[in-house]
């Protein structure tokens, strides 16, 4: 058996494939202490600088001293807190929606809404570069399971006007997290409604940062608001929001269905009360920092500008989310490597992750990153391209 595990291990080494974890020495930001050593770190989702922000430290602290350290209990027995309930309704306000229901992770969050949503009479139609959990929702759910090649709403029609089932449902991450690139949502939207059929959009890298105020993908010019009944909206709130969790919104009915059939909702022990109080700070903070997402902005289109006439290109995106393809994936280890050698975090996303021969660097923007933190990662690369 160990020696299966080992080869298995060996070849994975021999591919550039094998992943390892860093032990951070330091709060989460910009600059970072990985295992001792100081860095310039392009490798975090807290877009906003919102992770070690004092007012969201302070209030969780505050949340401590009300409500202790641990929940104590699923939310259908009494681990359902003031805070849990005061966050739901903050962020179905937020987002424009009637409900809102927390979940432990977005991983969660997915999976309990597309098995509540959907079973084996039913089907799925996937992005077929939509984040993992959504796929392994949909095997989950037992539910007939049908992929269209990325953001192809021609594809995925011809799906949805030949397939039979009970229920239909449409997945689709908003923004895709190893692309950048964001789903053509009102099209996706009226899509739906034409077929009568459900939308479940996970806006993990969209809440905070996109839209006004940082409501989310949905409040994007041209996007989906007002909502469409048909539409069940998924966001993080470790990402922008810099804290711990999940949220789905959606129509009272749908909510319910959740409270009541979520089999990772049911079965888990609540989040801290702490977190939810911490997060109706950071909240605030999103509707009212514009200057957070000002300065993202600056920062993605001096990084665009600074990578013109690099060997590799970035994927188009106007998202914190900038994704450097480099082909190889033996390649893109060499480069992080290199990065890493000067001080700066850059992951490589190699295969499985993203499609073979499509290996990349992610590199991931920050309102609290400054010019020369930029200027230095533009160099960096120059320096490590081939000559």
């Amino acid at each position: 058996m160990f020696a299966d595990l080992a080869e298995q291990l060996r070849i994975r080494e021999q591919k550039g494939l094998r992943r390892t974890r860093q032990i951070a020495d330091s709060s989460q930001a910009s600059h970072i202490t990985i295992d001792g050593c100081d860095y310039l770190a392009f490798s975090s989702n807290d877009y906003l600088g919102l992770a070690n922000h004092p007012e969201l430290i302070a209030s969780a602290c505050d949340g401590a001293r009300l409500y202790g350290v641990g929940a104590g209990a699923s939310h259908l027995i009494n681990g359902h807190s003031a805070a849990h309930h005061d966050l739901e309704t903050a962020l179905a306000t937020f987002t424009g929606f009637p409900r809102a229901l927390l979940f432990s992770t977005g991983y969660m969050a997915n999976i309990g809404m597309v098995t509540a949503l959907a079973g084996r009479e039913d089907a799925v139609f996937a992005d077929k570069l939509n984040h993992a959990s959504l796929n392994d929702a949909a095997l989950l759910s037992r539910a007939q399971f049908i992929r269209y090649p990325h953001c192809d709403l021609a594809a995925l029609e011809q799906r949805l006007a030949t397939v039979q089932a009970r229920r239909k449902l449409v997945i689709s991450d908003a923004v895709f997290s190893m692309e950048g690139d964001i789903a053509p949502i009102r099209r996706l939207i009226e899509l739906c409604e034409r077929y009568h059929a459900w939308l479940l959009l996970d806006d993990a890298h969209g809440f905070g940062v996109l839209g006004e105020q940082g409501r989310g993908s949905l409040f994007l010019p041209g996007s989906a608001h007002p909502h469409s009944p048909s539409l069940v909206y998924m966001a993080t709130l470790g990402k922008a929001a810099g804290v711990f969790g999940a949220f789905v919104a959606a129509q009272p009915e749908v909510i319910e269905t959740l409270v009541q059939s979520a089999r990772s909702y049911i079965y888990t022990t609540a989040t801290p009360p702490l977190l939810a109080h911490a997060l109706l700070t950071s909240v605030r903070l999103i509707g009212q920092d514009e200057w957070r997402r000002e300065a993202l902005r600056r920062n993605i289109a001096q990084l665009k500008q600074g990578l013109q006439s690099s060997p590799w290109k970035l994927l188009p995106s106007v998202t914190p989310i900038q994704p450097l393809l480099i082909g190889d994936s033996v390649e893109a280890v060499r480069i992080s490597q290199g990065l890493r050698e000067q001080g700066i975090l850059v992951p490589a996303i190699r295969p499985p992750t993203v499609p073979q021969g499509t290996a990349r660097l992610r590199i991931s923007l920050s309102a609290t990153h400054q010019p020369d933190d930029i200027q230095r990662l533009v160099r960096a690369l120059h320096d490590l391209a081939p000559s």
